[in-house]
């Protein structure tokens, strides 16, 4: 599919606007959303009521939504008990999250609110595991330092050497969707070994090659982790104190899924210490305020995100890794998808509750959908 109204015609032309349309408030609107969720919503939901705002959602911003019968969140709004609550007296009884993870929302208090949360469970799993390749070449190989020294006329190779992937050992740390393609991926890089860590060990993976170890194994012997796991209580900081000291000096840790899975405090010590090799992370543990958002003519307030940026040897994106056009198409589709089934009455694949919470606590780790 091509432009915008390509993708409109293709896949709602024979739809037109539903019959009892529902009003949508779109929160942490940004430009790209207007190439093909904002144009698909306006199409189900017909133009009048769909509002697009470019703030975040918090307990600060819930009343602009106003009477909207749905809300459509992005992954730092932030839709606590008391923001719910609100909604709900608002008369809001739908939550579209438009990405995959739900660690934003409290589940419980939307299941006793009777707030249905529907998510897009897998809009492009390539789209993140070909950016955590991506950033893994740009740190293992200096590139950005290779990039700006040239432009800057500068075309000296001292201090950018690298090394090879091939013989190296993989770990890669949650083999859902995206784990599996990355490991993939690095599978035609030709690694000495290609191990990995989940709770729900995949047949796939195991196909391919994949060898399953401990979380503590996947430490110690791994050259080069990447991080796949969703972010619950459980896995928050599974990269930190604990597994970091276990870990070969010199190890390439890559994390393109939330940012609470690394500490980025014994991250600086880490790095500091030669600990860690490299790091590039498309995540960052307290990126609400930053990410998203042009904050070059400001001054960072956060001490960690500053001394992470100042090391040489890591790579921080805002938050990108899903930003494909193929990633965007999908959006939209489940997005409308999840308020047609929902107007309808009908159950979805797509719909979270809070017993996939409970259910994760009880595992090292676990996977949603």
């Amino acid at each position: 599919s091509g432009a915008p109204s390509d993708f409109i015609t293709t896949n709602f032309a024979q739809q037109g606007v539903m019959s009892d349309p529902i009003s949508v408030t779109l929160f942490s609107h940004q430009k790209y959303d207007d190439n093909f969720l904002v144009p698909a919503l306006k199409q189900q939901c017909g133009e009048p009521h769909v509002k697009c705002l470019p703030v975040g959602l918090s307990i600060d911003t819930v009343e602009l939504a106003g009477s909207s019968v749905a809300v459509c969140l992005f992954v730092n709004d932030i839709a606590d008990s008391d923001v719910l609550h609100k909604l709900n007296e608002q008369g809001c009884k739908l939550i579209l999250l438009r990405n995959a993870g739900f660690n934003n929302v409290d589940l419980e208090a939307a299941g006793e609110l009777g707030m249905s949360v529907r998510r897009v469970p897998a809009y492009s799993p390539y789209a993140v595991a070909e950016m955590a390749v991506a950033l893994l070449l740009a740190v293992v190989r200096k590139i950005p330092k290779a990039y700006n020294r040239v432009r800057e006329h500068n075309f000296s190779i001292s201090g950018l050497e690298g090394f090879d992937i091939r013989g190296k050992v993989i770990g890669i740390l949650g083999t859902g969707n995206i784990g599996k393609i990355t490991a993939e991926i690095l599978k035609g890089f030709g690694p000495s070994r290609l191990i990995g860590h989940d709770a729900y060990p995949s047949d796939a993976c195991k196909e391919m090659g994949l060898e399953y170890v401990s979380l503590e194994e996947l430490c110690r012997e791994s050259d080069i982790i990447s991080v796949h796991v969703p972010l619950f209580p459980n896995t928050y900081h599974i990269i930190g104190k604990d597994t970091i000291p276990l870990m070969k000096p010199g190890v390439v840790i890559i994390n393109t899924s939330r940012g609470g899975l690394v500490d980025a405090e014994e991250m600086v010590e880490a790095l500091k210490t030669k600990r860690i090799g490299g790091l590039a992370m498309d995540v960052y543990e307290h990126e609400s305020s930053f990410f998203f958002h042009d904050c070059s003519d400001q001054v960072l307030g956060d001490d960690i995100l500053s001394r992470l940026l100042s090391f040489h040897n890591v790579i921080i994106t805002g938050h990108q890794a899903f930003l494909t056009k193929e990633a965007l198409e999908q959006i939209a589709l489940t997005t409308v998808e999840n308020i047609v089934d929902w107007t309808a009455g009908k159950e979805s694949r797509n719909e979270v509750k809070a017993i996939a919470k409970i259910d994760a606590s009880v595992r090292r780790f676990s996977r949603p959908g």
